[in-house]
């Protein structure tokens, strides 16, 4: 009808039905969109925007400026005219952003539905561009693009579309596209700036692509960050209890050794828990793992206002801790409490070594080895402990053979913790001595009776077999591998320290603490103890008979504790190892108000 007129007008309703297109195009994206893809990333929003604004950019660079040129009239005329190019850059920016939303993954469907808009987009343009600069002709490739525009939507949009949610692509497709739409806006400036003049959307479009991208950059820069955090946070908890991991308590242990003092210490404690396999194995996996998870909590609620709670790993623990003037005894009964549970058919405990830096330990390494140390010590010394089962059966077996040795054991036990602690041992040192004084005469098992009980002196043949018992001592324990320190001190536990006691005639100081102390202890016992062959004597004898012997046989400095320790009534009953942490911590436990 229009064409049949003479000077039709402009704009027309045609305009109007055609530029109608537009809007409803990008309502029927935004839906589309809305159903087929998850909310998406601001990064992903970026990276179509980025893309977008780029290509627009360069397509109005490229083809623009003609129209502008050839713009004129009235306000509707150019207002109409400008639609269609700003309306097919659109296009361009919300198809490339669509493809942005998928990752880059866009799939059948928006493939064909990009490729439709974009086609349509190049064919106006191309129109208006030949219409601006008078080169237009009926029949060329670009009119073909219309039609095929349509079919490639009705296409895409018959076929099946994506399952909702496609997952975010990466690799080289996360960052090309908006990388090459970045490039494209650069090419848009750099022109810009030579020779060429570029119109103003054109600049503008490369201006906000570079905007988006410095956001985008922004963003990918607090992104890391966050993803290094997290990362570093996974590195150092452990992901079933929340505690931190083994690699966290190095690392606040290498810090505590740096800034722990002497007025102001820290304490570390491992902790094991005992009867958790039992727990495991009657209750399940899932069971177990809820079980840590309960422990675990109770005790970083209870060191809360001390220091921090660990995991190390299967069934063991740690606090790091600042006691400050909090009781020391108290506070580790609470942790143990704190990993302690109780129920139908199980009983969990919790063993604990603990050492106390700077005194105990100069560097983190030290501090985590000499704190397990004591604890599979703890664990070593209950009733149910490996070695401490040992002990009772080898105890048992010379009970069986000769009773009157048990009395003298035990006796010569005792002392030798008293004197022990009187000089300081380190409470595992002490646990060694302790136990290698209650069996220190395990080798009179392979010694006749003849000999044993011989009423008078032995003869020297007699004499000769007798010094054989350490060395038959030392080979019995050794057959048990925790056992192996205990059987050196028995095989030195009569050497003198003059050099001329069995079996090795060590002398001085080369005889170990341990076996010195055995000795003095053993002859006390001995002296004030009925024999067949003698009978006792008094503290007071018995304590010259040492004196005159100290450094000959016996170590002086020995002697001396020995003394102190009878003279202040010390030599009672053997109390166990580890039960208070005075005993525990030797001279440390001074700077504790406990």
């Amino acid at each position: 009808f229009f064409s049949s007129l003479k000077n039709p007008p402009f704009p027309s309703f045609d305009d109007a039905l055609y530029l109608s297109f537009y809007p409803l195009c990008y309502v029927g994206l935004g839906l589309l969109v809305r159903a087929q893809f998850r909310p998406a990333s601001r990064v992903l929003w970026l990276d179509g925007l980025i893309a977008g604004f780029g290509l627009s950019a360069l397509a109005a660079g490229l083809a623009l400026q003609p129209i502008l040129n050839a713009t004129g009239g009235s306000f509707a005329a150019v207002a109409t005219n400008l639609a269609y190019p700003v309306g097919d850059l659109l296009l361009i920016l919300v198809a490339v952003g669509v493809v942005g939303l998928s990752g880059w993954r866009p799939g059948r469907m928006w493939t064909l539905i990009t490729l439709s808009l974009t086609a349509m987009a190049v064919a106006d343009i191309v129109y208006l561009y030949q219409v601006a600069t008078n080169s237009y002709v009926e029949g060329t490739w670009s009119e073909a693009l219309w039609p095929l525009s349509s079919l490639l939507l009705v296409y895409a949009l018959s076929s099946r579309p994506p399952r909702q949610g496609q997952p975010v692509g990466a690799g080289w497709r996360a960052i090309t596209v908006p990388a090459a739409g970045a490039l494209a806006a650069i090419g848009v400036l750099f022109v810009d700036h030579g020779n060429i003049h570029i119109n103003d959307p054109a600049r503008y479009l490369a201006v906000a692509t570079m905007l988006v991208a410095i956001v985008r950059i922004a963003l990918t820069f607090r992104a890391s960050q966050l993803r290094e955090r997290a990362s570093r946070v996974e590195a150092l908890t452990d992901p079933l209890t929340g505690l931190g991991n083994r690699r966290m308590l190095t690392e606040d242990l290498e810090a505590t050794v740096r800034i722990a003092s002497e007025t102001d210490p820290r304490v570390a404690i491992l902790y094991d828990l005992n009867g958790f396999k039992h727990y495991n194995d009657s209750f399940g996996h899932p069971a177990g793992d809820a079980l840590l998870v309960r422990l675990g909590q109770n005790l970083a609620a209870t060191v809360a206002a001390h220091g921090r709670a660990y995991r190390m790993g299967g069934d063991e623990f740690c606090a790091l801790m600042k006691p400050g003037n909090a009781p020391m005894d108290a506070l580790v009964a609470a942790t143990r409490a704190a990993l302690a549970e109780s129920g139908n058919g199980f009983q969990i405990d919790a063993a604990h070594g603990i050492v106390v830096i700077p005194f105990e330990a100069k560097s983190a390494s030290d501090a985590l080895q000499l704190a397990d140390r004591r604890l599979y010590a703890a664990k070593d010394r209950r009733p149910s402990g490996v070695s401490r089962q040992l002990r009772s059966v080898l105890l048992q077996v010379l009970d069986e053979r000769q009773s009157s040795l048990h009395q003298h054991l035990e006796g010569v036990a005792a002392l030798a913790f008293a004197v022990g602690r009187r000089m300081s041992l380190d409470p595992e040192v002490l646990d060694v001595v302790v136990r290698a004084a209650e069996l220190h005469d395990i080798g009179k098992m392979g010694i006749p009776d003849s000999i044993l009980n011989k009423p008078g002196p032995l003869d020297a043949e007699e004499w000769a077999f007798m010094r054989r018992h350490t060395v038959l001592g030392e080979r019995i324990l050794s057959a048990a591998p925790a056992l192996i320190p205990v059987s050196k001190l028995v095989r030195s536990s009569h050497e003198r320290w003059d050099g001329t006691g069995y079996p090795d005639g060590l002398a001085g100081r080369d005889i170990p603490l341990g076996s010195r102390i055995i000795l003095a202890c053993d002859a006390y016992d001995a002296i004030t103890t009925a024999r067949i062959y003698s009978d006792a004597r008094t503290q007071a004898e018995a304590l010259a008979e040492l004196a005159r012997c100290a450094g000959t046989h016996f170590d002086p400095e020995v002697v001396a504790a020995l003394a102190a320790v009878v003279s202040a009534g010390s030599d009672g009953a053997l109390v166990r190892l580890g039960d208070s942490l005075s005993e525990t911590f030797g001279r440390a436990v001074t700077l504790f108000p406990s």
